[in-house]
């Protein structure tokens, strides 16, 4: 068998499954599966519907029925159908009446029973049924496929399988099947044999990479080339190509599908509480080991590294919520977890933290009640929940990790990598961790010969511990963006003249030694606070900072600085005349360095037309500290007047108190601002819940509305059914009307075709139950009579009735009725033919006429023969 297909739709599916079917030859080599949501308390006819429109045997399925190809294999109500290896299960459904998935259900137990050569496709429907099992056939390397939503009655299915970015092909449901045959029937890449991961040479897959990789997608040369090779060829698969040549020359002409293919190759698959056990250990040993070993108030640091969507960091957090309610004495403890992918898409939806119903397969009805909210048939997590999280881009192969950590998980992540990553990555994540910090991993990977790193709490569930005291035996390669961003700089310098650009003369090397020696500290900045040019030494009043390298003079002015500088160029940029901020101070090991600063706009402007401003530090005498003054007076017994170093400090406080009064200021206005701005906000977020209440309202009506004609429609499906019903019986007793009669009728309709005829019809023309649709002329019978046809045509003129008798080569009469066929509306829609066999009387006719002709003689009764006759 090539494939198994499994087809889900809503209760109204039935037209696009038609549509899907009909254009399936006999012979696909394929078996088919179909799923919908259908009313478990009624029984269904899709079987018996779908198998009017194909050739296809159709069927209803049935516990453990081994599947066959081309058969077709419906659910039946009331049952939740998997797949194991090819046999079918059915099972009573888990969860009540509105929250069932069976097309979810069914998708992902098809994806682990034949992955490659598994198939899933959404057809019209409401919610979001069927997309999570999308993800997880994708994941397995088959196909995925959903009708196109223009072309769907109810297109919130398709439209969310296809927002997923889990769709490989969409297009109405006759497209679909085309699409199917095509690919089912050819490799997936022509000349297979040619391109086969196993014989693909590092050239054919080099061209791809350095293309995702130059236009700033990603570097995925350290990945595994047999995971590649199989996402990539899914795509060439899809553009029904030949060739990885073909396929990077698509991508170098439609840069969109250098998105899809970053999409393909980036597909996760994920859950809540994913391997149980793993889980259950974790919650019920590790974290209330880790907590016990803290102080009440500590917060504990953890990374999920490649999160996907988000579930397995949400997870975390409830885990974690639960194991500190099970110890009061550290409920003061928190957790801080740093979520990273390098998906922006998963990030974004994890983020938003909302999931569909599907979840509730995954967790306990207790736990969706007590960290999620159900809205609109969707659930979020709780805002105490995500609070704990924080969401970021982070690529593991460029960018530096996260640091002083307490627990560290990477699930499944590892194993999509090569070895040389993999022995890149495992001294990062011991540099990560704390001492004691646990490590997990996913079931299929290891810590490989770190073994001097990691200490195995299980092995058998990949939980390691941080080893201490390891040396440097193992030094951690941190990750360097090759790319990494540069300061900013100004385009040209800040002071140029046609003289730069030439040999160095007297006077440009004088002016070069003032600036250095002689002018002030100072720097160019842009209205946002970026540097753009250093003039001088400016380490005493700017540094950078910790962590990725960051050119702004708000994060690297040092202490004391920083809110008069983010004051003081507020002011410079809503004026013109410069500003002057005095009295500041900046310690500087033991001592403390007075300095000024000065701020002035200059005429330019940057090339996006922003304000530049000059910075210039002025350093003050300094003020003696009084580690200073104390190593004075080892040295000197001479001390400066009492009251001088009280004036001092009296200046020093009246500066200070100054400053404040200016800051103050500056916070007031801001506050200002921002509680017009909140103002505004308000007034609009009421606005909107107005208008949110307003929808809100129609919505409930609209939900009445639809219940109502949904009850409606029952009662009118019944009162169809009935009808139905009556129409069978009244089929049945004209039936048997008919061929009680005896008599032989042929209907036609007015193109002489045969539209119907009975069973005694059958011993006058070689009729069978296909040659329904024939021309008349085209049937061979037993009768003498040339101008049968001619006289239906006439008859279907005329509209008048007429009789002939007609003998048979089987020396038979038969009395040959012609008259028009009327329907209920008196509409002439064809002509019936009666044959009525008059055998017997055209015999006695005979007889008759015989005797009529030759008379026999009767002799006179009480005749004597001796008496002459009388005259």
């Amino acid at each position: 068998m090539k494939r198994v297909v499994a087809l889900g739709a809503s209760a109204g599916g039935l037209a696009a499954l038609e549509q899907f079917f009909t254009g399936l030859p006999l012979r696909t080599g394929m078996a088919f599966l179909v799923v919908t949501h259908m009313d478990p308390t009624q029984p269904t006819m899709l079987s018996q519907l779908l198998q009017r429109v194909t050739a296809l045997p159709v069927s209803e399925a049935e516990q453990d029925q081994r599947i066959l190809p081309d058969h077709v294999y419906v659910i039946p109500p009331n049952k939740s159908m998997t797949l194991t290896a090819d046999r079918l299960q059915l099972a009573e459904p888990m969860q009540p009446r509105g929250l069932r998935l069976p097309i979810n259900t069914l998708f992902d137990s098809l994806a682990q029973a034949w992955g490659p050569r598994a198939v899933a496709i959404v057809l019209t429907g409401m919610g979001v049924d069927g997309t999570t099992g999308l993800r997880q056939v994708k994941a397995a390397g088959g196909l995925t496929m959903a009708q196109a939503p223009a072309s769907a009655q109810f297109d919130t299915m398709p439209c969310s399988a296809i927002q997923s970015g889990c769709v490989d092909f969409q297009g109405t449901p006759e497209l679909l099947a085309q699409h199917l045959l095509q690919d089912g029937n050819e490799p997936l890449v022509s000349g297979a044999k040619e391109h086969h991961p196993s014989t693909l040479s590092a050239r054919d897959l080099d061209g791809i990479l350095q293309l995702l990789k130059s236009s700033g997608r990603h570097d995925f040369s350290r990945y595994k080339r047999s995971t590649l090779n199989r996402r990539i060829e899914r795509r060439i698969g899809v553009h029904k190509l030949d060739s990885y040549a073909a396929y990077e020359k698509l991508l170098s002409e439609q840069p969109q599908e250098l998105d899809l293919l970053m999409k393909e190759l980036l597909i996760g698959v994920t859950g809540f509480f994913r391997d149980r056990t793993v889980w259950q250990r974790l919650q019920s040993e590790l974290l209330p080991q880790l907590l016990a070993a803290q102080v009440n108030g500590y917060q504990f640091r953890a990374w999920v590294a490649g999160c996907s969507t988000g579930e397995e960091a949400y997870s975390l957090a409830i885990a974690f919520t639960e194991a500190q309610a099970g110890l009061p004495e550290r409920s003061a403890s928190s957790l801080q977890i740093f979520a990273s992918d390098l998906s922006a898409d998963a990030i974004e939806r994890a983020r938003r933290g909302v999931y569909s119903n599907a979840i509730s397969g995954e967790m306990s009805a207790q736990r969706l009640q007590r960290f999620f909210k159900l809205e609109q048939g969707q659930y979020r997590v709780v805002g105490s929940i995500r609070e704990m999280l924080v969401f970021a881009k982070h690529d593991l192969n460029a960018d530096p990790p996260f640091t002083k950590l307490d627990l560290l998980s990477c699930r499944n992540l590892l194993i999509y990598f090569t070895v040389p990553l993999q022995n890149r990555l495992l001294p990062l994540f011991h540099y990560s961790l704390r001492p004691g910090g646990v490590l997990l991993l996913g079931s299929s990977e290891s810590i490989g010969r770190y073994g001097a790193l990691f200490e195995p709490l299980d092995a058998q569930l990949r939980i390691y511990r941080r080893r201490d005291n390891v040396g440097g035996k193992l030094l951690a390669d941190f990750p360097i963006r090759a790319n990494s961003r540069k300061p900013p700089r100004s385009k040209e310098p800040l002071l140029t003249d046609d003289a730069s650009h030439k040999a160095p003369n007297l006077q440009t090397t004088a002016e070069s030694i003032l600036l250095q020696e002689f002018a002030p500290p100072a720097v160019v900045v842009n209205a946002q606070g970026d540097i753009l040019y250093i003039n001088g030494r400016t380490g005493k009043y700017l540094e950078p900072a910790a962590g990725r390298a960051n050119w702004n003079i708000h994060v690297m002015a040092r202490d004391g600085l920083r809110s008069a500088l983010d004051g003081g160029l507020r002011q410079a940029l809503a004026q013109q005349a410069p500003v002057l901020l005095q009295g500041l101070f900046v310690q500087e090991g033991a001592d403390r360095l007075g300095v000024d600063i000065s701020l002035r706009k200059l005429p330019d402007a940057d090339e996006a037309g922003q304000a530049l401003l000059l910075v210039a530090f002025n350093a003050q005498a300094t003020q003696p500290t009084a580690a200073a003054d104390a190593t004075e007076t080892n040295v000197s017994a001479a001390k400066p007047p009492a009251h001088g170093r009280r004036n001092a400090a009296l200046l020093e406080a009246e500066a200070g108190l100054q400053r404040s009064k200016q800051e103050l200021g500056l916070l007031r206005e801001d506050m200002k601002v921002m509680q017009e701005e909140l103002q505004a906000s308000n007034e609009e977020l009421q606005s909107t819940n107005e208008e949110l209440q307003s929808t809100n309202e129609e919505l409930t009506s609209s939900k009445e509305e639809l219940q109502s004609m949904n009850e409606e429609l029952q009662a009118i499906n019944v009162e169809l059914q009935t009808k139905l019903d009556d129409l069978e019986l009244a089929q049945s007793d004209m039936k048997n009307l008919l061929n009680s009669t005896e008599i032989a009728t042929l209907f036609l309709d007015k193109e002489m075709n045969v539209r119907r005829f009975t069973e005694q019809a059958k011993k006058i023309f070689k009729l069978r139950d296909s040659d329904v649709g024939r021309p008349l002329g085209d049937l061979s019978s037993t009768l003498d009579f040339p101008d049968l046809q001619n006289d239906a045509r006439e008859t279907l003129r005329s509209l008048a009735s007429s009789e002939k008798q007609v003998p048979t080569a089987d020396q038979r009469w038969l009395s040959v009725r012609t008259m028009p066929y009327r329907n209920l509306n008196d509409q002439i829609l064809g002509v019936v033919i009666t044959f009525v066999d008059i055998s017997a009387s055209k015999q006695l006719e005979a007889r008759l006429l015989a005797a009529q002709q030759n008379p026999v003689p009767t002799p006179l009764a009480n005749s004597d023969p001796a008496s002459p006759p009388t005259a």
